[in-house]
């Protein structure tokens, strides 16, 4: 029984980690020069630090409550709280000091607010800064990696014998495998869910599936000869 609800976290975990990857405004290194939406870094990079943070909160309530819900829930607030002030750091500085608009290169108006972009977007550029829709997608993608990665860390520690320690290593490499997965899939830059590219998600579900559930062999066949 123990390996099953092992299987669980870490494959639910992965597949959350693929979702929230994909809701993430990442413009790269050309929205570090304003000509792009979202965060000037790349798709694993930022997540990276997101899951980070998310597994710090996760396994500090962890070590407080084995109630899997906050545990998942600590998780998704720290990653969420990371990634809500990295977009808000990036936007004083593209507001006050470039003075340009946080406008979207995808789409003419943003989905939520309704607020018109063309009258504010640069000429040749693919839009910059990270405007509403984006925020909103991002704080949410956050909010689901960072679920996911704490669900993987909370497995390994109560159904694979792993110390706190090693499952948190094991954890972060669970989700850097689903986040490479994703990013790989996307591409290059991505907006959030409003992004065409967000529509290929379902390829990379299958792909984190996969790679999840590999990892869960491995987790279990450790757990199995003894733990770590």
């Amino acid at each position: 029984m123990d390996l099953i609800v092992l299987f669980i976290c870490i494959v639910a975990g992965g597949i959350l980690t693929s979702i929230g990857v994909h809701m993430m405004p990442v413009g790269g290194a050309p929205a570090a020069m304003g000509t792009a939406t979202g965060i000037a870094t790349g798709v694993t990079m930022i997540s990276t630090g997101a899951a980070m943070t998310g597994l710090f909160t996760a396994s500090t309530v962890e070590t407080m409550t084995s109630n899997i819900w906050l545990v998942a829930l600590s998780g998704a607030v720290g990653s969420m709280l990371m990634m809500a002030f990295t977009m808000l750091g990036g936007n004083i500085i593209y507001i006050l000091a470039a003075g340009i608009v946080p406008v979207s290169g995808r789409v003419d108006v943003d989905p939520i607010t309704k607020r018109p972009f063309l009258p504010f977007k640069t000429p040749q550029t693919d839009g910059h800064g990270t405007p509403d829709v984006s925020y909103i997608s991002g704080v949410m993608g956050a909010f689901l990696g960072g679920s996911g990665g704490a669900l993987i860390y909370y497995g390994l520690v109560n159904y694979a014998d792993f110390s706190a320690p090693l499952a948190g290593i094991s954890a972060m490499g669970i989700f850097l495998t689903n986040a490479v997965l994703s990013a790989y899939n996307i591409g290059g830059t991505i907006e959030g869910f409003h992004d065409p590219k967000f529509k290929l998600l379902p390829r990379a579900l299958k792909a984190c599936f996969i790679g999840s559930l590999i990892c869960a062999v491995f987790a279990s066949l450790i757990s199995y000869a003894g733990g770590l």
